[in-house]
């Protein structure tokens, strides 16, 4: 939710869907400084699924799906949030570590990156160069297809967001917020009936809702960022599907030391 709720001109909300046997923090310090940098940790793979710094910079992907699967010799797909977090703004984020980034090293992915200023849809295909576009302000669905795909699932939640915000003109970032939490606590599928992707596999309906229930796999935890006009992010993260788990502030991240480490 870009350039739409005056006073958080950036609002970003996101479910992590993992096989629920990997394992993962939700939510921690991934970076102390130069800039402090907020997000989940995968502990299998060292990186990361969404990150937000002190800046407002907040960078999130979506894998692309594949017919022969994750190439385990690539780099770590979630090494790119991070990479993209570690700048001031997000215009400075996509021009110069777009321009450093070899696709060829990574599994493909889409992303989104922005702050209070731009935001940006960046694929990354596995080879040639990213493909960045500038977003024009609006609500943006990214799932596992690139951005504005035909996609009942991008639809289904564009229509719960919207269904779910105040009727007022003036929506409040509280009021954006928790619309969003709502709706990420949503498990009605978008379809009634299996599905398969472009990669030729058989998706369950359960897997087009917006918090999933699935075998082996699901949504692992939630988080919401709101970005205001000026000050600190606002982080939120629910420890678990958000239909199951309360959201819990965590925004004291940006100040709370870490715990001592013992020298040994």
């Amino acid at each position: 939710m870009f350039g739409i709720v005056a006073d958080a001109p950036l609002i970003v909300a996101a479910n992590r869907d993992e096989r629920l046997d990997r394992p993962a923090v939700p939510m921690t310090v991934l970076r102390e400084r130069g800039p402090r940098i907020l997000g989940g940790r995968d502990e299998l793979a060292g990186g990361t699924w969404l990150a937000v710094n002190e800046h407002g910079v907040v960078a999130g992907l979506t894998n692309q799906p594949s017919f022969s699967g994750r190439d385990p010799s690539k780099r770590s797909r979630g090494e790119l949030p991070l990479a993209f977090a570690s700048w001031s703004s997000a215009a400075e984020a996509v021009e110069k570590t777009s321009a450093a980034l070899d696709p060829s090293s990574y599994n493909p992915c889409w992303m989104l990156v922005g702050d209070r200023e731009a935001l940006f849809f960046i694929g990354i295909a596995g080879f040639g160069r990213p493909e960045v576009e500038q977003l024009a302000p609006g609500l943006y669905v990214l799932e596992n297809a690139p951005l504005r795909s035909r996609s009942a699932k991008a639809a289904f939640v564009t229509r719960l967001v919207t269904e779910a915000l105040p009727a007022q003109q003036d929506v409040t970032p509280s009021d954006a917020v928790a619309a969003l939490e709502s709706v990420l606590a949503d498990h009605q599928p978008a379809i009634s009936e299996p599905l398969t992707d472009s990669a030729g596999r058989v998706r369950p309906a359960e897997l087009s809702a917006a918090c999933v229930h699935g075998e082996g796999h699901g949504t692992r935890s939630g988080i919401t960022v709101s970005v205001p006009a000026t000050g600190l992010p606002s982080v939120r993260v629910a420890d678990g599907r958000p239909c199951e788990h309360d959201f819990q502030d965590v925004t004291g991240l940006w100040t709370e030391q870490p715990p001592a480490r013992l020298a040994g």
